[in-house]
């Protein structure tokens, strides 16, 4: 299937240049039965889009219309078939060759049509439905490509229309220059047809359409969907201290996910992955300067569990590092220091506890204490913080200013002599070991948690790089959107780089 496709869209977009993403948009909204909307001033081929999208299906009939404020539902869907009115006092319309019998619409300057139009458009797009007389007809409606130089007016009580578009593309000029000569250059003349082997006929499209209803999406999906409803209700415009919530509708959404089945279809596959979310920015935006924030929400998200599992991995690492120099520092700290201390009791390998404290659990780190100068010489620099895995813990130690130092801490000058540690001049005594108790010993080991913090990253970089290859073989996924993800993924591999480094610390 996704060779097929490829082939086809190679062959649609022969002698157009820089359309790719517009074809293959809308042949992603024919295969699903939606429509799209093209923006964008005139003399950028966009009814040329449409008129390849024809070329994708065997034997399609197409239809085409330039609306203006005077145009009639006779121009659009047919005239009034004067003989049967006389024969039979029946009113309908006679829609051969109008847009009620084609397969490829394109309505160019679609927000000039009169509401008579535009009222009968919302049941042919959302529900391929045609009412002649007193007949329901089934369309064979497959795409309806409509364009505009602008957005729909405020107020005008166009909106139902504008949310009908499911996809929502700005058509540019020819921007390569090598691109624009060629243009410039080619033949009008030549004719593109397209090899019928690869058209899509009405029996493989009826086929494909039940296929991609079995399409299954995972709770991750829906989960990553979740994140993008909640993320687009404050979209941040570039240039701006703006924020915007961006209103989609339920139908929109329950459309998106029809695109989504209808793009893992395309690609030989049954069930959907985030990476396929990407491209649904085209279909939330309500006014194109939103467009590019959008785009960069949904690529937080579907990395938004990668950059999660790396956060916990440093703060851990982080922690990990503390300990293992603090292991390392007491096997420095001198033999006579160690039996000054040896009354004291340890707590978890690293900690003294501290007496008489406004919080009952309030530690100070061993070896910290052990190092400290004596009350009365110049006080050792140190924080005071709430432990982060356990909030209703106080850890007290040394702080040189060569990291950055924990969240919410507090600074605080430290001394010590054999019972107490002064803290601002403060005494507080270090708990002793109680009479009883068996004596332990300072930690003199090098603490391992058993963490691979070495596998662990690299299997992490192993999931970016499958993320970035599934992005990469995406077909709806245009050179704007690559750059934008190559970007955000060199930022998240440089912060991998520097964890690397951060690892080799524990075996310093």
């Amino acid at each position: 299937m996704k060779q097929r496709i490829l082939s086809l869209l190679a062959e649609m977009n022969r002698g157009i240049y820089e359309k790719e993403t517009e074809i293959s948009l809308s042949l992603l909204a024919a295969l699903a039965g939606e429509s799209i909307i093209l923006l964008g001033p005139p003399g950028v081929a966009k009814s040329m889009v449409a008129r390849r999208l024809k070329m994708a299906f065997r034997k399609a009939a197409s239809f085409e219309y330039l609306m203006s404020r005077f145009s009639t539902p006779d121009e659009i869907f047919g005239p009034v078939s004067i003989s049967r009115l006389k024969s039979s006092d029946v009113y309908v319309r006679s829609t051969e060759g109008y847009l009620p019998t084609a397969d490829v619409v394109f309505l160019d300057e679609i927000w000039k049509a009169g509401p008579a139009i535009q009222n009968t458009l919302l049941t042919v797009i959302n529900e391929k439905l045609f009412r002649n007389g007193n007949a329901e007809m089934r369309l064979p409606l497959k795409l309806l490509v409509a364009a505009s130089n602008e957005l729909p007016a405020q107020g005008e009580g166009l909106e139902a229309m504008w949310d009908r578009f499911i996809i929502r593309l700005e058509c540019r000029s020819i921007q390569k220059d090598s691109n624009f000569d060629r243009m410039l250059l080619e033949s009008d003349k030549e004719e593109i047809r397209i090899d019928e082997k690869l058209q899509i006929s009405d029996e493989e499209y009826e086929e494909w359409s039940k296929e991609i209803d079995k399409v299954r999406i995972p709770q991750s999906v829906l989960d990553a969907i979740h994140q993008i409803r909640r993320s687009i209700r404050a979209v941040a415009i570039s240039g701006t201290n703006e924020r915007r919530n961006v209103y989609v509708s339920d139908r929109r959404w329950k459309n998106i996910t029809r695109l989504l089945r209808t793009s893992v279809f395309m690609h030989d596959r049954k069930e959907t992955v985030p990476t396929d979310l990407l491209p649904i920015y085209n279909c939330l935006w309500q006014e194109p300067e939103e467009r590019d924030d959008i785009r960069n929400i949904i690529i937080g998200v579907l990395f938004s569990q990668t950059k999660e599992t790396l956060s916990r991995m440093q703060h851990d690492l982080k922690e990990d590092i503390r300990l293992h120099r603090a292991a390392s520092a007491q096997k420095r700290v001198s033999s006579r220091q160690l039996k000054r201390d040896a009354d004291k009791k340890l707590y978890n390998k690293f900690y003294y506890k501290l007496l008489g404290c406004s919080n009952e659990n309030t530690f100070i780190f061993a070896q910290d204490y052990q190092q400290l100068p004596q009350y009365g010489n110049s006080a050792q620099q140190g924080v005071l913080y709430n432990d982060r895995r356990n909030q209703s813990v106080v850890v007290i130690r040394s702080y040189d200013g060569s990291t950055s130092a924990p969240l919410g801490s507090r600074p605080v000058a430290l001394t010590r002599d054999d019972n107490y540690v002064y803290i601002d001049g403060v005494r507080i005594e270090v708990e002793q070991i109680a009479e009883g108790d068996s004596q332990q010993l300072p930690f003199a080991e090098v603490l391992d948690s058993g963490r691979d913090y070495s596998a662990e990253i690299e299997t992490l970089a192993d999931s970016i790089a499958d993320m970035e290859k599934g992005i990469a073989e995406n077909i709806f996924i245009d050179d704007a959107d690559r750059n934008e993800i190559k970007a955000y993924i060199a930022s998240l591999r440089k912060e991998i780089a520097f964890t690397r480094q951060d690892i080799e610390k524990l075996y310093d």
